[in-house]
């Protein structure tokens, strides 16, 4: 069982703290937290928002909010009621003049040196002015921390200013750029798996590996976010943070240490590798999609035009044949593929090996070695081996599984999320799992110049019915190379 070693006392304030992801993932979070004993009780939660409420009624938002996403969290209503009792509002318009920021200053005082950390859950059009206030205000003390919500920005020039903005406020070491994929347990374990196991390290490579696959699929639309997704599109909002992030994470050579900068310069290396694609290959290694209505789980779905409210060439799919110019992965496919209304919400990367030199059982016996990682739903690793079917009148050969279930292998013990674990790394100043500015910047490049060549080339959206895996056109990207995609469903 994994010992939950209590974190500094620290002041935390949430902006846009009555906003989505507030509620459903970071108060919640920090109530697991709390009732885990790694919360001390000189801590304080301070939500910071336009809306005109007190303390109290903000305390009935989040406790309607734990029962609605976290529904199991508390037997013990009286732990609740205490967790709620950190728990102070501060009515704070982001917008106004340092000299309107009275209640935050006021909900902050007597921190006795407490860890001080802003969470900004905003828009990114907000970070430099929240930050210049904080400033401003003097409430951006030596100690104190900023967190930066994906996305930064919606192109290179942009994050850039955003980066600029906060940098003048915030060191670099005290800037955490949050992605809540890095704080996945089986993200984390690929690391352990690659550079702990003397058997998976050596055939890490295009010696034997054939391809690798990157999905991460959703069964949800847009939901509310109709306004900022229509301007930003699957390959902003997935792409270029969570997937290069994963791809990173398989690709990377082995730091020297477990250091945060040692883990993230391996990582932009893989970054500055990573091969551009131009308008050129545009059709060829990448297909837009958007989805039309369709079924999810046997009930309507509307198409996306419809959710938006107007007709449109934003894309809800993408799918990439990406590859990573250096001597490990030379000739490697990296293919990436993200989508809204996918028939089954799943988060895995598969790496699948080469065939055997000489087929002695015959062609068509058995099939690839393939190792499965699943980030979600259900947190697992799946070695996919050949072996020989039990029983009588020759030999068969048969694919099966060693499959290691997290629930199974450690059943019985409910481990943190995501948000969990990134939010504890924050207090204790662990920078490993967020992203330094410079990977944000390589990433951004790429991005920028793929979105370049589609505008370029005309490449635009497929349909795909809602419920699908994506369009046709993602399946022949692979076909065209003899392969396919992983679809075990």
């Amino acid at each position: 069982m994994a010992e939950f070693i209590p974190v500094p006392p620290f002041d935390l304030v949430v902006f846009g703290a009555t906003g989505d992801l507030s509620l459903r993932k970071l108060f919640p979070s920090l109530l697991h937290r709390y009732l885990d004993g790694q919360i001390p009780a000189q801590s304080r939660i301070i939500g910071a928002a336009r809306s005109g409420l007190d303390t109290e009624a903000f305390r009935q938002m989040v406790h309607e909010s734990r029962g609605k996403f976290a529904p199991g969290a508390c037997v013990d209503e009286a732990k609740c009621a205490e967790f709620l009792n950190h728990v102070h509002y501060a009515r704070v318009d982001a917008t106004s003049p340092a000299g309107e920021w009275g209640a935050l200053k006021d909900a902050l005082a007597d921190g006795n040196g407490n860890v001080r950390i802003f969470y900004l859950s905003t828009a990114p059009s907000l970070f430099v002015t929240i930050a210049q206030r904080l400033q401003e205000t003097e409430l951006a003390t030596p100690n104190s921390r900023i967190v930066l919500e994906k996305p930064i920005g919606r192109d290179l020039a942009s994050s850039r200013e955003i980066n600029d903005g906060v940098g003048r406020v915030f060191d670099e070491h005290r800037t955490f750029r949050i992605d809540h994929y890095l704080g996945k347990e089986t993200v984390q374990n690929l690391l352990v798996l690659r550079f702990a196991n003397m058997l998976i390290e050596p055939i890490w490579s295009r010696a034997t590996i054939d391809h690798v696959q990157i999905t991460v699929a959703e069964e949800l639309g847009v939901e509310g976010r109709a306004e900022y997704y229509d301007k930003s599109g699957a390959l902003r909002d997935m792409v270029q943070n969570h997937m290069l992030q994963l791809l990173c994470l398989v690709a990377l050579e082995s730091p020297n240490s477990m250091d945060a900068d040692a883990i993230r310069t391996e990582k932009l290396k893989v970054l500055s590798a990573l091969r551009r694609i131009d308008a050129k290959d545009a059709a060829a290694k990448t297909v837009r999609g958007q989805y039309k209505a369709g079924l999810i789980g046997g009930k309507p779905a509307p198409a996306y035009a419809d959710e938006v409210g107007k007709p449109t060439k934003t894309e809800t799919f993408v799918a990439i044949k990406a590859e990573v110019d250096n001597w490990r992965w030379a000739g490697v496919p990296f293919y990436l593929r993200t989508g809204k209304r996918i028939g089954a919400r799943r988060s895995e990367i598969v790496i699948q090996f080469k065939d055997t030199p000489v087929p002695i059982f015959g062609a068509g016996a058995g099939a690839p070695n393939k190792l499965v990682l699943r980030l979600q739903p259900a947190e697992g690793v799946k070695l996919w081996l050949n072996m020989k079917e039990p029983g009588p009148g020759g030999l068969r050969v048969k694919t099966a599984a060693l499959d290691l279930s997290f629930a199974e292998e450690f059943g019985g013990v409910r481990y943190p999320d995501a948000y969990e674990r990134l939010l504890m790394d924050i207090v204790r100043g662990n920078l490993a799992l967020f992203m330094r500015r410079d990977e944000v910047d390589a990433a951004w490049m790429w991005a920028d110049a793929l979105l370049a060549a589609w505008e370029q080339a005309g490449v635009e959206p497929n349909l795909y019915a809602a419920g699908s895996n994506g369009p046709t056109q993602s399946a022949l990207l692979l076909d065209r190379d003899g392969r396919a995609w992983w679809d075990p469903e």
